[in-house]
């Protein structure tokens, strides 16, 4: 068994491969699901040099089967929001302690630490269902804020409107998270200049409103919030770790997660940096699901590891962890 403690320890691009071939080794001899969708392609330990090589699940299994590589109890069922009629994505996780370690530290690498934030959260879409990952991980970062004014907002925009106005006049860093519509839906009714806020969107209308471009939303949200930049978040209920934008729509990686695009022809076929495909994501903290997931995003890498989500496949569902149509 992998140490988790191994993960989110990784320091450089060969430790993060040598892992990666390790986990890939693990989840071949230890879930059923990848280890037949494996089968299938005829591909074997034996065939897995890098991590070019390594087959990527559809995220699709998500829905139809039990994607495991853990036989302890599980502790927690996340669920995707999905539409009326729509089945939804199920991410069994067997260590809670995985997905807090992932969040709190992938958060750290990137703004410091939780604790120094007040964190506001304007997830009502969220907040309206059960099984949300995204729920549970802001959650949990209210906790470790250790602040009073730290909370999540429904219905009550006045409230967070003057919460806002006060904590950011005191000069307190403030991390607001929320879904696109509910974040629009505010500064159309409240104007801001903030100083000392972070605005992160994570993405979806939610069926609230009409899809827009991110650049037309971010343009939007900066004027209604007075801020220079719209921070985004990039997760899925099939993950353990996000990706993050400090904005321009390029988002980078905490250490234990990557990025390659495939060629949309040919699922195996893995395209340089620089070409647009469909993103395929390692997830190390995924140890106990599938750390190998091929998402139904079109995207593209840089060389310095960073990636921008250009939009989706046809024909597949809207998802609502930042996810637009370009």
């Amino acid at each position: 068994m992998i140490d988790s403690c191994t993960i989110f320890n990784i320091k450089n691009e060969t430790e993060f491969e040598d892992l990666a071939l390790q986990v890939f080794n693990f989840q071949f001899n230890n879930n059923k699901v990848y280890r037949s969708f494996c089968d299938l392609l005829y591909k074997h330990p034996s065939d897995i040099k890098t991590i070019e090589d390594i087959p990527f699940l559809p995220i699709q299994f998500f829905k139809s089967h039990c994607v495991l590589s853990s036989n302890q109890a599980i502790k927690a069922t996340f669920s995707s929001s999905g539409t009326t009629g729509h089945t939804t994505s199920k991410h069994y996780v067997t260590d809670l302690e995985i997905y807090k370690h992932s969040f709190t530290k992938g958060f750290h690498q990137f703004y410091g630490e939780i604790k120094d934030y007040v964190v506001l959260a304007l997830l009502p879409s969220y907040l309206e269902r059960e099984g949300s990952s995204l729920i549970y991980m802001v959650n949990e970062m209210i906790l470790q804020s250790k602040n009073e004014a730290s909370g999540f907002y429904l219905n009550n925009i006045s409230e967070l409107k003057d919460t806002l106005t006060d904590l950011d006049s005191q000069g307190k860093k403030v991390l607001l998270i929320g879904v696109s519509f509910a974040l629009l839906d505010l500064v159309e009714t409240h104007q801001f200049n903030l100083k000392h806020t972070i605005i992160m969107e994570t993405g979806g209308m939610k069926g609230r409103r009409k899809e827009l471009i991110r650049g037309e939303l971010h343009k939007q949200l900066k004027q209604g919030f007075g801020v220079e930049n719209i921070h985004s978040e990039y997760g899925m209920t099939e993950l353990l770790s996000q990706g993050y934008s400090n904005g321009k729509g390029l988002f980078n990686c905490p250490n234990w997660m990557r990025i390659l695009t495939r060629d949309t022809e040919d699922a195996l076929t893995i395209l340089p940096q620089g070409k647009t495909g469909g993103i395929n994501v390692i997830d190390l903290a995924n140890i106990n699901s599938c750390s190998f997931i091929a998402t139904q995003d079109l995207g593209r890498v840089y060389k310095n590891g960073s990636f921008e989500v250009i939009g989706r496949f046809d024909n597949s569902d809207i998802r609502g962890c930042n996810l637009m149509v370009f």
